[in-house]
């Protein structure tokens, strides 16, 4: 169970869509919307591998992932959470985001290898340390 709340547990699994922040060098934060899904108690994000969010997390691995609903009245579990970057064996992690985005018409790509070798496909692995949220 991520957490120690079955209710905030139970919504992390139904959904798909949250704003992951991370911190620049500076300390300032820098936000962006992900897709995730959950590997047992870990969630994981496939991005591009240029992007700011890895080069970040790389930097500096202390996250907050806010996992958001997509209606009134925007509920909503956040968690401070342990990045790992993960470069190797991304097929299995991938096919968990596309599984778990599957009602909203994103498929995964014929050619998935390829795929993610030409965008340099990385895994953020999340651990989460502390959780908390509002589910009304």
């Amino acid at each position: 169970m991520i957490g120690d709340n079955a209710a905030w547990d139970e919504f992390i699994t139904a959904h798909r869509w949250a704003v992951l922040t991370v911190l620049r060098r500076d300390g300032q934060p820098s936000s962006s919307v992900v897709a995730y899904a959950r590997r047992g108690d870990e969630l994981v994000v496939s991005t591009p591998g240029m992007t700011l969010k890895r080069r970040l997390a790389e930097a500096d691995p202390r996250v907050n992932l806010c996992v958001i609903s997509n209606a009134e009245p925007f509920n909503f579990v956040a968690m401070e959470a342990a990045a790992e970057v993960t470069r190797d064996d991304l097929e299995e992690d991938t096919r968990r985001v596309f599984a778990n985005l599957r009602d909203t018409g994103y498929q995964v790509p014929t050619d998935l290898p390829k795929w993610l070798q030409d965008q340099r496909r990385v895994i953020l692995r999340l651990r989460p340390q502390r959780v908390y949220g509002v589910i009304r």
